[in-house]
């Protein structure tokens, strides 16, 4: 017999990046008494990893949970980049309503309308949050409409349709259900949340069910699975059973050694929880995203959508540079062999695979944001290793054609930089698809491009639009290979000897392109110091001293003036390295080198080709 378990309330929170889920999260938290009155509490208190505070995103979803009038309220935080769409679509299995978070100026962007359609095909129902009302330039009224055709556009039942709109400002720490009210707290959304979100239903008496949609990785305890209990309940030391969906042939005896629930910011050690109850299992090594773990009497899998595939990849592999060692801690194969299999402990959309070669790794991911959080992560682990240029995966379909993935580019930019943005998509294979006026004087602009036409795009993009472009992606499937592609333009200046940067050296090389280096930096032969604006490689000395003649003009020993080197970051080298080349990380440095150090077998392979 199926019952409702009226003090548990399971919901995530869903929004495009930036509309402001993760600070919605801190004020439900601080409103809610997990911490004391006199607590100092970060803001985005739940992105924890040094890189999400950095850039201000969320990476993995996390859980937290709180109490609101004796109703426990367990609350999922989920990444709004497509990257890592891939966390979004498990936590919903967990849940029974989604509040969704739309910003007040921006209206529903194109991640809005992914997670909102995943929530919509899971039959759950909504809330719409509509956030960032104090914002100057916010459009209340309008983005409601915007939300209504949204919802409409993706089929939505009638009951989701009527769901409840509520205007916050997470940051205000308050929200109001309509427009005139005067709330100042964020009781509103914590009593619709309990009214319209159903409490979870399951059958206690059955033999226990536990979905595992989210891996915790722990150097104590190893893997944690962290699931819902869907019917019966589950206790310590209890003997139970893993199956799949996806692998009928999987059933393995396991044992729960310890069981936890959400409580605030942390996990509480419970020794049972019943249905509805979000719970994180450890004790079972081997435990992976969409296990089910059953009682051994009734071994049921729970259906569970399989994780989208990655469709980028790059070669990690051991730093072979005359510089390599010198500043790293873990440089060998087994070192990095080690880290990266550790990392598909917690992520789910990353795959490793070992290649011929045993100092190289081929790591494939959801996009260059998905890859180079991993490397920038290792980096500061001191690591030390160098890495391809990324590549999309293909697949053949059953006549032999060659198919690539392809994205949904959403820009919107304003529209005097409209024609430059439409040349450049254009050029990389973009079909434009559609064109409309977004607010605030900008054109919303719809491409149709290879997933390869926009690596190494982003930073051009900003460019061109002078920092005022939003470029957001969607993945859209695989379709026909569209031809071959430049990847860019403009060519390498290559150091030719090993030595020390010298302000003269460095002098003679400004002439011929931008430089990356200034004086005093060690280089060596075949690393790449700056950037040619003509499409051809040139080899350059950079290393060269002014010889000292015994005649003296007045004006010869005025000092060299050097331009100021382009310092670029991690995902600016990733974008600019070709096919041929590298890019050398290490704790301190990021080099960009050739695949081939010596200048004669780097031009025997050119004629090669």
């Amino acid at each position: 017999m199926k019952t409702k378990r009226e003090d548990v309330r399971n919901i995530a929170i869903i929004a495009h990046v930036d509309h402001g889920k993760t600070t919605l999260v801190d004020a439900l938290l601080k409103q809610s008494g997990v911490f004391r009155e006199n607590q100092e509490v970060a803001e985005r208190v739940m992105d924890s990893n040094d890189i999400e505070r950095e850039r201000g995103i969320t990476i993995l979803s996390k859980n937290t949970a709180i109490m609101y009038k004796n109703t426990k309220i367990n609350i999922i935080d989920t990444p709004g980049h497509a990257d890592f769409g891939g966390e979004v679509e498990r936590v919903l299995k967990m849940v029974n309503g989604v509040v969704l978070v739309v910003d007040a100026y921006e209206g529903p962007m194109p991640q809005t309308k992914f997670v909102l359609q995943k929530a919509l095909s899971l039959d759950l129902p909504v809330v719409v949050c509509i956030n960032k009302v104090d914002r100057p330039e916010a459009r209340p009224e309008e983005v409601v409409d915007e939300v209504l055709e949204l919802l409409m556009d993706l089929d939505a039942s009638d009951e989701q349709l009527e769901c409840p709109f509520l205007f916050a400002s997470a940051k205000g720490g308050f929200a109001k259900r309509s427009l005139d009210d005067d709330s100042q707290t964020m009781e509103p959304l914590f009593q619709t949340v309990i009214d319209y979100i159903p409490a979870p239903e399951g059958d206690p008496d059955e033999p226990t069910q536990v979905l595992i949609s989210t891996i915790d990785y722990n150097e104590y305890v190893g893997r944690i699975g962290v699931g819902k209990v869907e019917n019966g309940s589950i206790r310590t030391n209890q003997d139970c059973v893993l199956v799949n969906h996806h692998e009928p042939d999987k059933f393995r005896k396991v044992k729960v050694s310890k069981l936890y629930e959400f409580d605030g910011l942390g996990k509480v050690e419970v020794k049972e929880a019943g249905i509805g109850s979000i719970v994180a299992i450890s004790g079972i090594a081997d435990i992976h995203i969409g296990d089910t773990i059953c009682a051994p009497e009734k071994p049921e899998a729970i259906l569970f959508q399989k994780i989208s595939e990655p469709t980028i990849a790059m070669n990690f592999m051991v730093n072979d540079s005359p510089l390599a060692g010198q500043e790293g801690k873990f440089i060998t194969s087994r070192h990095i062999r080690e880290r990266l299999f550790r990392e598909l402990n917690t992520d789910v959309s990353l795959r490793v695979e070992e290649t011929d070669s045993p100092d190289c790794f081929k790591v494939s991911g959801r996009g260059e944001l998905h890859l180079s959080v991993l490397i920038e992560n290792m980096r500061r682990e001191n690591f030390e290793f160098a890495v391809s240029k990324a590549e999309v995966l293909y697949k053949t379909d059953e006549r032999g054609r060659k198919l690539e993935p392809m994205e949904l580019a959403y820009v919107d930019v304003p529209e005097e930089f409209t024609g430059s943005v439409i040349q450049k998509l254009t050029s990389r294979k973009g079909e434009l698809q559609g064109m409309s006026q977004a607010a605030g004087g900008y054109s919303r602009l719809e491409f149709s491009i290879p997933a390869r036409g926009l690596i190494g795009y982003r930073g051009e993009f900003l460019t061109d639009t002078k920092g005022n472009g939003i470029l957001n992606t969607m993945f859209d499937g695989y379709g026909p290979y569209k031809g071959d592609l430049a990847y860019r333009s403009t060519g390498s200046l290559i150091a030719y000897e090993a030595g020390e940067s010298i302000t003269y050296g460095l002098y003679n090389a400004q002439e011929r392109g931008a430089l990356f280096i200034g004086p005093g930096v060690k280089v060596y032969s075949g690393m790449v110091i700056g950037r040619n604006p003509k499409a051809e490689d040139i080899e350059i000395n950079v290393c060269k001293t002014k010889k000292l003649t015994n005649t003296r003009s007045s004006s010869a020993d005025e000092a060299l003036k050097l331009t100021p080197p382009i310092e670029m970051s991690l995902e600016q080298c990733l974008d600019f390295i070709d096919t041929d080349e590298l890019l050398e990380v290490t704790p301190k440095s990021l080099r960009i080198r050739k695949k081939i150090l010596d200048p004669m077998m780097r031009k025997r392979a050119g004629f090669k080709k």
